[in-house]
């Protein structure tokens, strides 16, 4: 007996009492989520000891944390499921493709039936409404694309890896395009900016700037230039996608899971980590503040959350945090997924009240750090838990939560219940059955390119270019009917005729440069300035309010 609790990392005065704080702590009123059961001493599911998570602490953020196979995304089908139950709508971030199964109803067998039967939980193989994102067309789904001025200098930076001075700098571009109202849509407007400011007709613009150096400059356009060729400008444009999408709830009153296909994007995970921090910034912005209600309006999944965090600026870092801490009160929860707790900063891991903690593992000394650091973060119980940590089943998981009231909940070690979905990725033809009868294909699936700084400033260029081309020909000509006047002087009447000649011709060539398109699109870009000048908040992105 003694053996047996030794292993399962409890004492033996406390094996029973800590299954009786479970029963209690986990005992709320208000309509919560099921997780599974509290597992005992011995390794056996105490199933009158449910442990589950209220709705309404949702919004105060989680983490489900673990090694690479121990049920991370499982438990995320199980959150999501019950979410959608509830009339919730949920966001995944799907990096390896595995969790479109939600579309598809889980087939059972005998080890569901067994995990269900000792849980004594009801249990019914169902499908899910899914919708499927992708990032710039790269997958199955509707392309999620944004435009450079909606995503801003901050976040641009952390995909263009520019450290510090760099990132002020991008700042300092964006300002100036900003003040003059050009949009930025598209990797060839944001280049196009920059090529003007380095350019001798931008010499004027750039010291405006005063703390933008040309060799700065030139950095920012070679990153750019290099994410260009990289395939970078596909994620980049319009139509840009409307972060309201995410919020849609089916006539029948389940949640829609918006799953964002990730795969084809793999080679490129600070790309996607920061276009997930763009969605959830956009959230921020977009949404009214409602406090706390009974359910969140929206559960957002970050997966891989630790790609967010590396190398990231103190400025990205000190957003990231502002944005955590401010969404809760638009009703939204953000779970961070990754594989450790010490992945996320300390600033960002404090406001996660909601923990999910599948096994971890000791082989290394780092690992061994991080599993003490991870233990400190657990509210005492009667568990060893640098014990537990290492030694939990596939499926199992540490948890604990926040009450109804706010409080953390007794630390439970949880045997976690079977999603009703099907485990690993839906076949093709459901894939195609849900991309070509979104809605968001129809409304995102085709690329636009409209006219923007690239094209305004390429014919503000152009325009000055045959402004100069006509003033040098007005001077010609003008220095032509001197010499011509001066030689005929004393012939008055030939003499006014030609000048009247040369007067038409002049107009003629002014005529020439007001009426070019050019011209034309040169003052319209001006007439846009006036009155528009576009303003940020979080992380730099635009505020569209």
């Amino acid at each position: 007996m003694r053996r047996s609790l030794e292993s399962a990392g409890v004492s033996e005065q406390s094996a029973s009492s800590q299954i009786d704080l479970i029963r209690e702590g986990y005992a709320f009123t208000e309509p919560s989520i099921l997780l599974g059961a509290a597992v005992d001493d011995q390794g056996q599911i105490v199933s009158d000891a449910p442990v589950r998570l209220p709705l309404g602490s949702m919004n105060r953020h989680g983490l489900v944390a673990g090694a690479t196979g121990t049920g991370k995304t499982v438990t995320l089908q199980v959150l999501a499921e019950q979410l959608s139950d509830a009339g919730v709508p949920v966001f995944l971030s799907d990096v390896k493709g595995d969790l479109t199964g939600l579309a598809t109803p889980a087939a059972g067998g005998e080890k569901i039936e067994e995990r269900m039967g000792e849980l004594a939980q009801e249990w019914t193989g169902t499908s899910y409404p899914v919708q499927l994102l992708n990032l710039g067309g790269l997958g199955a789904g509707a392309p999620v694309r944004a435009t450079i001025t909606d995503f801003g200098p901050t976040l641009l930076s952390k995909v263009l890896r520019l450290n510090k001075t760099q990132e002020s700098s991008l700042g300092l571009v964006f300002h100036w395009a900003d003040q003059q109202g050009l949009a930025l849509l598209d990797l060839k407007d944001l280049q196009a900016v920059v090529q003007h400011l380095v350019s001798d007709e931008g010499k004027a613009d750039l010291k405006s700037l005063g703390g933008l150096a040309t060799s700065t400059a030139g950095v920012i356009l070679r990153e750019l230039v290099a994410l260009s060729a990289a395939g970078g400008d596909r994620f980049f444009g319009e139509p840009a996608f409307d972060t309201a999408d995410l919020m849609q709830v089916t006539p029948d009153g389940k949640g829609v899971i918006t799953c964002l296909e990730l795969p084809g994007v793999q080679d490129k995970p600070v790309l996607f980590s920061t276009f997930l921090m763009w969605l959830l910034a956009d959230l921020f912005q977009d949404l009214p503040e409602v406090g706390n209600p009974d359910k969140p309006k929206l559960v957002f999944f970050f997966d891989e959350a630790h790609l967010l965090f590396d190398d990231a600026s103190d400025a990205f870092l000190d957003a990231v945090e502002q944005a955590v801490r401010l969404i809760r009160s638009k009703g939204v929860g953000v779970f961070f997924v990754t594989q450790a707790p010490t992945d996320v900063p300390d600033s960002v891991l404090a406001q996660l009240g909601n923990r999910v903690q599948h096994a971890l593992r000791a082989h290394t000394p780092n690992d061994a750090k991080a599993l003490k650091a991870t233990v400190s973060t657990y509210p005492t119980s009667g568990y060893d838990l640098a014990e537990v940590l290492t030694s939990l089943r596939t499926g199992e998981a540490v948890v604990t939560v926040l009450s109804e009231k706010g409080a953390p909940t007794p630390v439970a070690r949880t045997m976690l219940r079977a999603p009703q979905g099907q485990i690993g990725p839906s076949d093709e033809s459901v894939l195609d059955r849900l991309t070509t009868g979104s809605p968001l294909t129809a409304k995102y699936g085709t690329a636009l390119d409209r006219e923007s700084a690239y094209e305004l400033l390429g014919a503000r260029v152009k325009a000055a270019a045959e402004a100069r081309a006509a003033e040098e020909a007005r001077v010609a000509a003008e220095k032509a009917r001197e010499k011509e006047e001066r030689e005929r002087a004393r012939s008055t009447s030939s003499g006014g005729s030609r000048s009247r000649s040369r007067a038409k011709e002049d107009s003629g060539i002014v005529e020439q440069v007001v009426t070019s398109t050019a011209f034309k699109s040169m003052l319209r870009s001006a007439g846009t300035v006036i009155g528009r000048e576009i303003t940020r908040s979080i992380f730099g992105t635009r505020s569209k309010r």
